[in-house]
Order: structure tokens, then sequence, then C-alpha cells
């Protein structure tokens, strides 16, 4: 039987001493001009970013949106299979989730990658093909980092619950297979908090560290389980940190991935 998501992580992390989650969401427009010239420019990008920051990394998050091309998805599988030579785990940010048949294919990429973001907004059917495979990791979209956030999340039902505590309860409840985690933004460290406390054995996902400006304190209190298991991402902040350096783009890269894991380290061993 094939290792579960969860205590691969939780391997990982022992191993590097990180929590830290790198996004992957590599625009081709801001690739540096000397790469540009490779047959796949992203994937040339990806490879030296990974060889800067794979010591500091917990798992790369890759955003499918960056990757919808013939070549971004040739260079989205070379690049995790270079991150899986380098034994860090991969998670596909794509928000998945339909119905039918339609979802079983969207399912179909955990053959390649260790775990995966999905949207809960239709329903536990949408989502089962995800949640049936105990072996992969399955972020449930749950309070998010974005301004518009407030829009749907916070509506309140009959009960009186926003809905994004609705999400919250109904994920812990689809945790058959201790493969489900949540997605909560760091840049509400009220509601990490809040839902940290209503479920205490899902690992978080918490992105909007770095660039969003989030709650990097929040992030590791709330968004780590009582193992120690979860992950804080942070994406632009790391890979276009060195944007302006021409070739030495990959090393400051490395340089911010250390930072950041210096920083929420801090927190981690404060206790």
């Amino acid at each position: 039987m094939a290792t579960a998501f969860f205590d691969r992580l939780a391997d990982r992390i022992a191993t590097v001493d990180s929590v830290v989650s790198i996004g992957l969401d590599t625009d081709p427009d801001r690739i540096p001009d000397h790469l540009q010239d490779n047959d796949l420019p992203q994937w040339a990008f990806n490879r030296r970013i990974i060889d800067a920051t794979h010591e500091h990394a917990a798992c790369y998050k890759p955003n499918a949106a960056f990757y919808e091309s013939a070549d971004g998805w040739r260079s989205l599988r070379e690049t995790i299979a270079y991150a899986h030579g380098k034994d860090v785990p991969v998670l596909l940010d794509a928000k998945r989730a339909d119905i039918g048949n339609t979802t079983r294919q969207y399912a179909e990429i955990l053959e390649v990658v260790d775990a995966i973001t999905v949207n809960p907004y239709m329903g536990r059917d949408s989502l089962q093909p995800f949640l049936d495979r105990a072996d992969k990791g399955v972020f449930v979209l749950c309070r998010t980092s974005n301004p518009g956030r407030e829009d749907l999340q916070d509506l309140e039902l009959t009960s009186g619950e926003p809905i994004y505590k609705r999400v919250a309860a109904l994920a812990d409840l689809w945790n058959e297979h201790d493969n489900v985690g949540l997605v909560v933004g760091a840049t509400g460290p009220d509601e990490l908090e809040a839902l940290r406390e209503a479920v205490p054995s899902l690992p978080f996902l918490v992105p909007g560290v770095g660039a969003q400006g989030g709650d990097a304190e929040a992030a590791v209190d709330y968004g780590l389980d009582a193992d120690g298991v979860g992950l804080v991402n942070s994406s632009r902040g790391i890979i276009y940190a060195g944007e302006e350096q021409g070739e030495a783009f990959a090393a400051a890269a490395g340089q911010s991935a250390k930072r950041l894991k210096g920083r929420l380290n801090q927190y981690r061993n404060a206790e």
C-alpha cells in the first residue's frame, strides 16, 4: 500500500525542517531574457528555481493556470518529475471539481502529482474521485486570501454560521481516508484561528504569506495541525525575488526561500 500523502509530507517537513510551500506560478512573460531561447522556457526557469530552493521546500505548488498550453503542460510534467527527483512532493493548485465523467478525468492528474486543490461548491459527489485516492492529498478551498472572498464565503446560512465554516465541517466529514486538508488564507488570521478550533485535525495549506502580506505567525500557529503538519505558501515572493537580477535570479529565490523558512521556524520553535 502506498504511503499516505500527509505521512510523506510529515517526513519531508522533518527532513528539511521547513513548512514552506513554494508556488511555481511561472508566468512566461516574467522569465529572464537569457532563458527565453530554450525549447521550454518555463521548464528551464523552474529547474533553476528548484535547484536553488529544494533544500528549503516542504512542497512545490505549481498553479495549473500558468501551464495551460502544449508547451506549458510539457514544462509542468518535466517540473513535477524533477521535483520528485529531489524528493519534494508536488501539490497541483488546480481548484478542480465537476460532475460524473468530467471530475473522474480531472482526478487522473493524481497519477502524476501528490496532492491537489479542489473546489467544494458542487458538493461531495464532485470531489469523490479525489477523496477516494487515499494516498493523495486533497486540499479543499475554504477561506481564501483574495478580497472578494466575502462575496460568498461570509454569507450566513439559516443556522447562523458562515459558508466557509460549513465547508470546513463538511471537509472534516469527508476525511474518511485522512487525506483531506483545507486552503485557508493568511490574510484573515482571526478566521484562521477559528477554523483551527473547529477542525483541529485537518492540515491547512495557507497561501497569502509573501506578496499578499499575510500573517506569518498566525499561519504557523493555526495552519499546522497538532503533529506540525501543514504548508505555508509563497509564490511570487520567492520565484521573482531576483526578477531584476538577470542570471542571478535563482540564487535570489533561494535566499528568499531560506528567509521565509527561518521566519516561519521562529514561530514553529517558539515553544
